[in-house]
């Protein structure tokens, strides 16, 4: 048998706290999808070729890229990790409709009608899917303040991608039906929140992964 292995990803937990509670942008993956159709996710991707050719309005926070590199190997260069921060905003304005960067008059290498702006991206954790399964992702999670970014939560369209946007109370979900990591990434936030609600780019991030069957979860 082969083993499938793991491709780039990039997924981004948006937060609304304007109101009383932190709410956290989350949609329906389609039906059609191969993997993790019919559940809640938040908006999400595979690193694509093109991420790396874009330019960016701001970069990542230096302990953001310092953490990114931890337990990565040789090939997560700087270029790397910024693209993966350029895949995290790239699959937020195509599965939700959000910008975050400035405007540009022509769409970019990636076709995006702006420059990204990372610096704001925390990296909360970094999952990487078992061997088995029909895809397998080396995902990595960012953090990102509606407020300090500049978006506008009623802004947020449904895509063919993500249906049935929804603001979720990080503390209560509301019955939907999440995937297990996806559930393990919010009760991360949850904990990280309670620590310091400002979020910290410098806090140490989860690695959850399997190893010779077990389920495991290292600090980076």
């Amino acid at each position: 048998m082969t083993t499938v292995r793991p491709v780039d990803a990039a997924s981004i937990l948006l937060l609304d706290r304007s109101g009383g509670n932190v709410r956290v942008l989350v949609g329906r993956r389609s039906s059609k999808h191969v993997f993790m159709p019919d559940v809640y996710v938040f908006p999400g991707g595979r690193r694509d070729a093109t991420d790396r050719l874009v330019t960016v309005a701001q970069p990542l926070n230096p302990l953001a890229v310092e953490r990114l590199g931890l337990r990565a190997g040789t090939r997560c260069s700087n270029s790397r990790r910024r693209a993966l921060g350029v895949a995290a905003i790239r699959e937020l304005y195509e599965e939700a409709g959000i910008t975050v960067g400035a405007p540009l008059a022509d769409a970019g290498p990636a076709g995006l009608p702006f420059r990204p702006d990372l610096s704001k991206l925390r990296f909360l954790a970094r999952a990487i899917t078992p061997a088995g399964m029909v895809r397998r992702f080396d995902t990595r999670f960012f953090t990102l303040f509606a407020d300090e970014a500049g978006v506008d939560p009623t802004g947020a369209t449904a895509s063919h991608e993500l249906e049935d946007l929804r603001w979720v109370d990080i503390f209560d979900r509301g019955g939907i039906e999440m995937p297990d990591i996806t559930v393990l990434i919010l009760e991360e936030l949850q904990k990280s929140i309670q620590e310091d609600k400002s979020l910290p780019f410098g806090r140490a991030a989860p690695l959850y992964q399997f190893q010779r069957g077990r389920f495991l979860r290292d600090l980076l």
